[in-house]
């Protein structure tokens, strides 16, 4: 089992909601009004005046052989957009109840 975080402008919450529904990933945990900066060229999203933007942030688990088509998926949502910004990070997941 694999999780995967998935941060993200929140213009796109409803894509990336429906990415998880059309791939039967049921569970996931959300978070709103997440603030932060790109590594590479993303401008800040701090919920001010200079800086109005905000991310939000998705936490699933899943099985190993989905992980791979999930982050394509991603990568094309990116590619559509790029200048909105979405990354997703994968862990392994050692346990769980």
């Amino acid at each position: 089992m694999k999780s995967v975080m998935i941060i993200f402008n929140q213009a796109n919450t409803e894509r990336i909601e429906y990415l998880l529904d059309q791939m039967n990933i049921r569970g996931f945990s959300l978070w709103e009004n997440v603030q932060g900066r790109g590594s590479k060229n993303g401008e800040p999203h701090r919920g001010t005046h200079t800086w109005p933007e905000m991310n939000n942030a998705v936490m699933t688990v899943v099985d190993d052989e989905k992980v791979q088509e999930l982050l394509d998926n991603i990568r094309r949502l990116d590619l559509r957009n790029p200048e909105v910004g979405v990354r997703a990070f994968v862990w392994t997941v050692e346990q769980m109840v």
